[in-house]
């Protein structure tokens, strides 16, 4: 389904397209997503927003946080899971703005931006996974 008009998606739509994208993900890369949670909010907190010296909610449309594949050990046990947030607001606010993509396509970008720091990819590999999940 290809949204191009109408009210703005829920919290609920907008997790269902993020979690579409990561179905259409390679399955070499689904099978090692393991137990990251994916969540889909307003905005990031306040917190958050300070950690990354973020002024304005509407500048951060996705977050990693945990460790990349490539850089955990047996010492991080115990730590907070791993998560992918997407921001519905500021995503629909980049949407507004680029008349001439689907919120379908750039949700899917941010998913894969997200996935992408999970598994320790360079933006050249990220921009080569996006190019192949079309």
């Amino acid at each position: 389904m290809t949204r191009t008009f109408g009210t703005p998606v829920s919290l609920a739509e907008m997790e269902q397209i993020g979690r579409a994208a990561l179905e259409r993900l390679p399955t070499h890369f689904r099978s090692q997503m393991g137990d990251v949670v994916f969540q889909v909010e307003d905005f990031a907190d306040a917190e958050t927003l300070a950690d990354l010296g973020i002024e304005n909610p509407f500048e951060l449309t996705g977050l990693y946080e945990g460790h990349a594949l490539p850089d955990r050990s047996i010492e991080q046990s115990g730590s907070l899971p791993t998560r992918i947030r997407l921001f519905r607001r500021p995503i629909l606010d980049e949407w507004a703005a680029r008349s001439n993509e689907s919120l379908e396509h750039l949700v899917a970008h941010v998913v894969i931006h997200e996935v992408g720091h999970h598994f320790g990819l360079s933006d050249e590999d990220m921009h080569a996974l996006e190019d192949a999940e079309g």
